[in-house]
């Protein structure tokens, strides 16, 4: 059992530290994304993604060590969850410092990296709104109704005003 414990403990510890990675690329991202660097941003965005293999790595071991841990002391698997296993403890206070200390500090990491990635995506969501603002804008100009676009013949010209191609009006 102590094998274990000590085997969670580690687990839980390396995954805390990319937790901790992925919040400091995901800061690093924010400034990228106002700034409109889609180069920077696939190459945060690839960083961020091998970090995030390694976690679901680790949390399949981590799963497989709570799943031995839940045999040996014959506990259901769905009610070994990290806060239970703290209190499962009681009789062993330094692996229950340990292991609760580890399970706050992954906790806030969490948190702060899926803080961090909301207002990301409303930052992307409101960038997507402007271009999409633009383009309309853009498609409007081009659209716009022929009404007073008549020419020497008295019948409309079909272009717009201020629209014509080849800018340079040799009468002048």
């Amino acid at each position: 059992m102590a094998s274990l414990m000590e085997e969670l403990i580690d687990t839980l510890e390396k995954e805390s530290e990319l937790y901790e990675e992925l919040l400091v690329l995901s800061q690093k991202k924010t400034p990228v994304i106002v700034s409109g660097n889609i180069e920077e941003l696939t190459k945060v965005t690839d960083e961020e993604q091998a970090v995030v293999d390694k976690i679901s790595a680790l949390d399949q071991k981590r799963e497989t060590v709570t799943k031995d841990i839940a045999e040996v002391l014959n506990k259901d698997m769905e009610s070994m969850k990290l806060t239970n296993l703290i209190e499962l403890l009681v009789k062993q206070p330094k692996e229950q410092a340990k292991l609760s200390e580890i399970h706050d500090r992954l906790r806030a990491a969490v948190e702060n990296v899926r803080r961090i990635n909301e207002h990301n995506q409303d930052l992307i969501t409101h960038s997507l709104e402007m271009v999409e603002f633009d383009l309309n804008m853009i498609q409007a100009m081009r659209q716009a109704p022929e009404t007073a676009n008549y020419g020497k013949s008295g019948y409309s010209s079909g272009e717009l005003l201020g629209t014509q191609r080849g800018g340079f009006d040799a009468k002048q």
